[in-house]
């Protein structure tokens, strides 16, 4: 199965809508509205166009992730890093490397754009294997009560974590 990954389009919306919708129905910690998530996201100052990311296969589009501004804020400084949420693969293609693709190509992109990190509240046994750590390893903290397990960061760049440290700050359309 051959896997095209492109940059999301407008006239996509809809269909990713769908498939967002779809790979979330069955997950137990979901609240099942990523869906609306990503609706907002893409109408925020958090939005970055390059890194709302489609993959394709046997002509539809059978996934899709996001990345979007966020930052760690401590008593003296703020830092600019990356929220990756949501990353979405139709149930009938998982299993199947679109996830593995996208986080993979999500990464580089950002690295091309000169993003050093990306944080993620996601499975503990899914995302270490691209190099995610747990936060708290760099004393990085939420901004509300989740498990730690849960909580991770990469740095895209050597050091893309030094000296990097404090709470998250997400932008207020994910709250909403």
């Amino acid at each position: 199965m051959e896997i095209k990954l492109r940059q999301e389009r407008k006239e996509d919306y809809k269909n990713v809508f769908q498939l967002i919708e779809k790979a979330f129905e069955n997950i137990e910690y979901s609240d099942h509205k990523e869906q609306f998530l990503v609706e907002r996201l893409r109408k925020s100052e958090a939005f970055i166009p390059e890194l709302s990311i489609v993959a394709e296969a046997e002509g539809k589009i059978v996934g899709h992730i996001l990345f979007t501004k966020l930052e760690i804020k401590n008593e003296s400084q703020s830092f600019q890093s990356l929220a990756l949420a949501p990353v979405s693969v139709l149930p009938e293609f998982q299993g199947k490397g679109v996830g593995s693709k996208l986080i993979l190509n999500g990464h580089e992109t950002a690295k091309s754009l000169g993003y050093k990190s990306v944080i993620l509240l996601g499975h503990q046994d899914y995302y270490p294997r691209f190099g995610y750590e747990l936060c708290e390893k760099y004393n990085i903290k939420m901004p509300f009560d989740v498990p730690a397990e849960n909580c991770m960061v990469i740095a895209l760049t050597e050091n893309g974590l030094r000296g990097i440290s404090g709470e998250v700050v997400y932008p207020s359309v994910f709250f909403e």
